[in-house]
């Protein structure tokens, strides 16, 4: 809602701030095995991961698993749960599913870093889809850029049933 100021100009409201979610880390910076929310070992990768990435407890994504994160600056350790702001997200298609991830950190990134972020989803989808071929799984697999993490966390779905384990792939 804006305002009148003294000179009878509208003020323009402050921008909100972001998003603060929960991540916990499955796979830290650095780490060339890539885990599942389960905790197994989804594939061993090519080259390190370049941030520390994990999921979101309390969402289930669009592809029906626990809404995956990232979360940039040190390395964090294996099962670290870190309350984190949400600056964007980057929005995959993996089997034909969108799977997004939000980009998470203590500072937004810049435009440098979401460009970088973003060459490395280029280059994981690709990975993906050969991977997604070998295990006999169909759908198309690409990076389709960045959204505002608001969106992500809309398209997400709260999973908040302590009587069930979310679903995993």
């Amino acid at each position: 809602m804006s305002t009148l100021d003294r000179a009878g100009l509208r003020s323009i409201p402050a921008l909100t701030e972001p998003p603060v979610v929960e991540v916990v880390i499955e796979v830290p910076r650095g780490s060339f095995l890539k885990r599942g929310s389960n905790g197994r070992v989804d594939f061993i990768s090519p080259v390190p991961c370049p941030f520390n990435y994990g999921s979101v407890p309390g969402y289930i994504g669009l592809d029906g698993d626990l809404l995956d994160a990232l979360v940039l600056g040190p390395r964090l350790s294996l099962g670290t749960r870190i309350r984190v702001k949400a600056w964007g997200a980057v929005i995959m298609t993996d089997g034909g599913f969108i799977d997004d991830k939000l980009v998470c950190g203590d500072v937004c990134p810049d435009a440098v870093q979401r460009q970088e972020i973003l060459k490395f989803f280029y280059f994981y989808a690709k990975c993906k889809g050969v991977l997604n071929i070998w295990r006999g799984r169909t759908g198309r697999n690409a990076c389709e850029g960045w959204c505002e993490a608001i969106q992500a966390l809309g398209r997400a779905r709260p999973w908040d049933d302590l009587s069930h384990e979310p679903p995993f792939d």
